[in-house]
This record gives C-alpha cells, structure tokens and sequence, in this order.
C-alpha cells in the first residue's frame, strides 16, 4: 500500500468579541484572525502575525445582550446595527480568505481558550455559509496544548502561570484583530517550547 500523504496544517489565530454567552440568543461582533505558523512532516515554522490577518465587524442578530459581556468589546452595537456587516457576506469573506492563505495545507484554527470563540465561530459559518473551512473539529484550544506541555492540570493553567518567554509582549485589548495577533505570538511560541526546565523554547 503506498504511504498516506500527510497535508500540512496551517494555523490559523482567531478571537471574537460577542455580547453575550452562546451564539443565536446573543451576537457575534467582531471577528479577527492571524496565521499563527505552519506544521509538517518536518515540524512546526512560525509565521509573522501580522502578515496574513482578518477583520469584520458584524451587524447583531438579535436584540438580546449581556451588557458586562458588551462592556469587554467597548463595541458600539448601534453603530453596528448601521454600519456592520451582514453575518452572512462577513462569513463568506471569512472563508474564502481561510482558503487563500491556506493554498493546499488544511486549516486549523486555534484559540485561547478556543471554546468560547470556537463556539461562536462553527455556529456562524454554519448558519450563515453552510459549512466550515475547518471542519467540524479543525480546532485546538491553546491552554489544553500549555496544560499537556507543563504537565499541569487543565484548570489550573492561566496566562499568569505560563512563564514569561512564552507570552507575547503584545497588549491583550480586547480588540479581536489585536487579540488574534497576541494569541498567535503565544501560540507560535507553545508549538516550539519544549516543556519546563527547557532552556529555550
């Protein structure tokens, strides 16, 4: 049997600002992404951060919102209400950007922690596209990737615990096209550390 070819992954940073806890009662605002690196057979190559990103604000979908969960955005959801994007063209330009930074490697998208954005994220491409460039599954959280790495219990990893060269000394602003930059700084970062007592990453 000829050996099965293994297609490299491209990771692909993504945070989203929403106003509430789950998608479809609550709204996704902003949605920004960065490709973090790339892995093969060969290994893992970071990418810079701010080469390859992606930003939309998005119209609301509904009239429900947490206003604590808004406050983090400093979103204006009125001015979003006028000026956002239809979910549906954002989503469709989400994925076709997916695509054409990809070429022929398979995407993954990566979070920290990636269940809340993963949440928001599957539920709008599947909702307004359809589909999803990632999969059902294409996702992997980073404080999961820290906690296996460290040897640590899940609940017990918080940034503040991670040592210090691992973190990007990017600001976390709660701005999701910042966030997803800083988050692949940290990610990149992840791939290559080689646990505790390494001398370097």
């Amino acid at each position: 049997m000829a050996a099965r070819r293994i297609r490299p992954s491209l990771y692909i940073s993504v945070d989203i600002e929403a106003d509430g806890p789950i998608p479809g009662p609550y709204s996704m605002l902003s949605l920004g992404a960065a490709v973090a690196g790339m892995q093969d057979a060969d290994g893992f190559a970071a990418a810079d951060p701010e080469r390859q990103t992606f930003y939309r604000e998005l119209r609301p979908i509904s009239e429900e919102f947490v206003p604590q969960a808004l406050a983090v955005s400093g979103l204006d959801r009125d001015r979003l209400g006028r000026e956002g994007l239809d979910p549906a063209l954002a989503l469709a330009q989400f994925t076709r950007w997916v695509r054409e930074v990809c070429g022929d490697a398979q995407p993954v998208m990566c979070g920290y922690p990636a269940s809340y954005d993963w949440t928001f994220l599957y539920w709008y491409l599947i909702r307004f596209t359809g589909e999803s460039p990632f999969g059902h599954s294409g996702c992997l959280d980073m404080k999961t990737l820290y906690a296996t790495k460290a040897g640590l219990p899940l609940r017990a990893v918080a940034k503040g615990t991670m040592p210090r060269e691992l973190l990007s000394r990017r600001r976390h602003t709660h701005h999701a096209l910042d966030d997803a930059v800083e988050q692949a700084e940290l990610f990149a970062h992840l791939m290559e550390w080689r646990g505790p007592g390494a001398s370097s990453r």
